[in-house]
């Protein structure tokens, strides 16, 4: 089935506000088995109108976010109307709800706020717990008279009011559109530590001897996710070779971030982490306590942007530092050792890198970056790498190498070379 989305709103097309429901929307589609084909963002007013009947001519399904509220260039409702060849009717439903909704204010309900009570007729009016702007759904039965057979749902532009009524009124309704006996289902697999043609490499000839597998590639920030949709049987063997082929890369397969995995896999194991950080300036430690659970696992973080720090904090002895330099293995080594003894943690990691622009030597580029893993009962272990890019990019890969260790250590993998 062929879903579109039309979102509406000139805010999103000047760029002052984003548009993360079409992201948002897309994903929980795909949970259906569903996906979606095209996304429209036109502004407020007549364009509506002629991206409804556009949409309408191709999709199954269309998807509208905004155009429900009270105002004039607010048009969804009558758009749908025009397309499908609709009266406009008063819902007496709604318009007792915005009575009581107003009245609890000590207001009337004025003749735009009314405007959200006209719903064309047939239409299905979803409820929304979170404003006064309900949205609507329009079976495929009713553009019949039009030659059309598209299911058309409208809902509030506001994602505190757009999700729940998502996920809680009209995801029931487009299940019951599937086909009978349809159960496409869609999973993802994050891996880090392979770039997508690694990846790909690995598993595509074996994922795409699955009939009815449907694949995708979506490269994030330091991870790629694979994606994968079809039926539960087909899922069921390709979660087989994903998990045969890269078991030691894969973060997970229902979409938790490798941060998350961490956390859990530390709680799971009763055991403890901290950090020593100089580039990254505490974002391995901000990652970390993003999730929650943190503060079961995570005490310590010391972030050692100057050399006289890693000493006073971490013990690093002045002379190791001017005889190898702060960006070093044999720094970055005796940071995680001396983190781990000062704070008396399981696992302490530690990173140090030349930042760049400048800074850098032929032998020690701008970019590299030296990650120490330290684990009780566990030699210390450093990896050199080197990351391209500005900063921000720098302490993602960075931070996401470290966790990644920490994540290894924890599964029993080796750290790679």
């Amino acid at each position: 089935m062929k879903v579109e989305l039309v979102n509406t709103g000139t805010e999103l097309l000047i760029g002052d506000v984003i548009n993360t429901n079409a992201a948002w929307l897309g994903q929980r589609i795909v949970e259906l088995g569903l996906q979606v084909e095209r996304c429209t963002t036109v502004p407020d007013g007549r364009a509506i109108r002629d991206a409804l009947e556009e949409a309408c001519g191709r999709a199954d399904i269309v998807i509208v976010t905004g155009g429900l509220g009270p105002t004039s260039d607010d048009i969804s409702r009558e758009a749908v109307a025009e397309v499908l060849d609709l009266p406009m009717e008063l819902d007496a439903g709604t318009m007792q709800f915005l009575t009581d909704f107003f009245g609890k204010r000590g207001k009337p309900v004025n003749e735009h706020n009314q405007r959200q009570a006209m719903k064309p007729r047939g239409a299905e009016v979803l409820a929304n717990g979170n404003g006064t702007a309900p949205g609507l759904y329009f079976p495929p039965a009713l553009g019949a008279g039009k030659g059309l057979h598209t299911a058309i749902v409208l809902l509030p532009g506001p994602p505190r009011e757009l999700k729940p009524m998502m996920m809680e009124q009209v995801e029931p309704r487009l299940r019951a559109l599937l086909p009978s006996g349809e159960d496409r289902v869609c999973r993802y697999f994050k891996y880090t530590g392979l770039g997508e043609s690694e990846i790909s490499m690995a598993l595509q000839a074996d994922l795409e001897a699955i009939e009815g597998l449907d694949i995708g590639y979506c490269l994030g920030k330091g991870d790629v996710d694979v994606r994968l949709s079809g039926t539960a049987k087909a899922l069921a063997v390709a979660t087989k070779i994903c998990h045969e082929k890269l078991g030691e890369f894969m973060i997970s397969d229902d979409r938790r971030v490798l941060e998350q995995v961490v956390v859990e896999g530390l709680t799971a194991q009763g055991q403890w982490i901290a950090t020593a950080e100089s580039c990254t300036g505490g974002f391995i430690a901000n990652r970390i306590t993003n999730i929650s659970g943190a503060s079961q696992v995570f005490g310590h973080g010391f972030v050692t942007y100057a050399n006289e720090a890693k000493t006073q904090y971490l013990g690093v002895p002045a002379e190791l530092i001017a005889q190898h330099g702060a960006v070093s293995e044999e720094v970055a080594a005796a940071m995680a050792a001396g983190c781990l003894r000062v704070s008396g943690a399981d696992h302490a990691v530690a990173v140090t890198r030349i930042a760049g622009p400048g800074g850098g030597s032929p032998e020690k580029p701008s970019g590299t970056v030296f990650v120490a893993l330290a684990s009780k009962g566990h030699d210390v272990e450093v990896r050199k790498r080197w990351f391209s890019g500005d900063r921000e990019r720098f302490k993602i890969l960075t931070s996401q190498t470290a966790l990644d260790f920490v994540r290894r250590r924890l599964c029993g993998f080796g750290l790679p070379e």
